[in-house]
């Protein structure tokens, strides 16, 4: 993932100064190019989405963290809203395709846990910004009712994914149909915690991942009474 404070410039250096070359901003790109350029808007907006939080970001700062024209970025998205909306599906349809693929295969609760426990581990490693811009989400909402307005029915959807998992262990048996609720809580507090807790450091998502395995088998902390 490119490093956002030198896109769109190139460096030369004499024995006396070392002069920043801007290079020139793309405008409306090429049809052959639409696909790659509007993919580079979504990856170079979920950074700065991610790390300055939707009010603090525009069109333009992320056109000029791209190398391109705000004119070009409302080539392809209508708004900013729009544009945050588009990388929240993007980041969406990359996350949850992994999850599916991931519990497609394990037979119990415990097992289709660990595997998108697993999922998003290898996910966070390769780009921590998915995590991030999922962690920024939250407080997005809370701050900008358009936001919320516009993605709240995600975020059942995310929701009723988890709890079939949890209705699946009530089925093999592993959760008391009594405690089900108390099961879909913990599931979403101990994901909810890798995303926004520790998804900036790989060695502690690591043990974290490893720690929630082993609760889950009963395996982390012994009875002393």
């Amino acid at each position: 993932m490119p490093d956002m404070r030198w896109l769109g410039h190139t460096w030369s250096v004499t024995k006396k100064t070392t002069k920043k070359k801007v290079a020139p901003r793309l405008g409306r790109p090429p049809a052959t190019d639409s696909a790659g350029t509007r993919q580079r808007i979504l990856d170079i907006a979920r950074l700065a989405f991610a790390a300055r939080g939707y009010d603090a970001s525009t069109n333009r700062s992320v056109g000029a963290d791209a190398g391109i024209t705000a004119g070009a970025i409302y080539h392809y998205f209508g708004s900013k809203l729009d544009l945050y909306i588009a990388v929240h599906d993007d980041v969406q349809e990359r996350v949850y395709s992994q999850f599916s693929d991931a519990i497609s295969t394990p037979p119990t609760f415990r097992t289709k846990i660990e595997a998108v426990l697993e999922a998003a581990h290898e996910m966070n490693k390769e780009d921590p910004s998915l995590a991030q811009f999922l962690g920024a989400l939250r407080v997005d909402m809370r701050r900008n009712p358009e936001l919320k307005a516009a993605l709240q029915h995600y975020a059942v959807a995310r929701l009723e994914f988890f709890d079939r998992i949890v209705d699946h262990g009530v089925t093999t048996g592993e959760i008391d149909p009594s405690q089900r609720e108390e099961v879909s809580a913990l599931v979403l507090v101990l994901l909810i915690g890798l995303t926004d807790a520790v998804s900036g450091n790989p060695s502690t998502h690591r043990h974290a991942v490893d720690a929630i395995k082993a609760l889950l088998e009963g395996k982390l902390i012994r009875d002393v009474s």
